[in-house]
C-alpha cells in the first residue's frame, strides 16, 4: 500500500533536488570564509570595472571643458579625489557584497541541513 506522507516527502525532496539544490549544493562546497571570500573579490573587480567605465564616460563627456582647464585646475586633488572616491565605491560594494552573501551561504547551509533532515526521516520511514 502506498503511504501517502512518504510521497509528499519524496515529491517535496526532488522538487527541492531540482531547483533550489543544485545551487545550494555547489555553495556548501566550499567553506564559508572561501565562498564569501571569492565572492567579494568577483564584486571588487567588477565594482572597478563599472568605476573605470563611469569615469571614461565622465571624461568624455567632459572633454572640452577638462582640456580648457588642464592647465588651471589641480591635477593632483583631482586625482586624489578620483581615487578616494574609487575607494568608497569599491569599499561599500565589498560591504554589501559581504552581506549579501554571507546570508546567502547561511540560507544554504540552513537548507540543506533540513534536507538532510528530511531524508533521515524518509530513511525512517522505509525502516518501519
Amino acid at each position: 500500500m502506498i503511504n501517502e506522507e512518504k510521497v509528499i516527502l519524496m515529491t517535496r525532496m526532488a522538487s527541492y533536488e531540482e531547483h533550489e539544490g543544485r545551487k545550494d549544493i555547489s555553495i556548501t562546497h566550499y567553506f564559508r570564509g572561501d565562498y564569501i571570500g571569492f565572492q567579494v573579490l568577483k564584486s571588487v573587480i567588477a565594482a572597478t570595472f563599472s568605476f573605470f567605465a563611469l569615469f571614461a564616460v565622465y571624461i568624455f563627456y567632459n572633454f572640452e571643458e577638462l582640456m580648457q582647464d588642464i592647465y588651471n585646475m589641480d591635477l593632483l586633488a583631482f586625482g586624489k579625489s578620483v581615487i578616494i572616491r574609487y575607494l568608497c565605491m569599491v569599499g561599500i560594494y565589498g560591504v554589501v557584497s559581504y552581506v549579501v552573501f554571507a546570508s546567502k551561504y547561511s540560507r544554504a547551509r540552513k537548507s540543506l541541513k533540513h534536507y538532510h533532515d528530511n531524508l533521515r526521516k524518509l530513511s525512517g520511514m522505509y525502516d518501519k
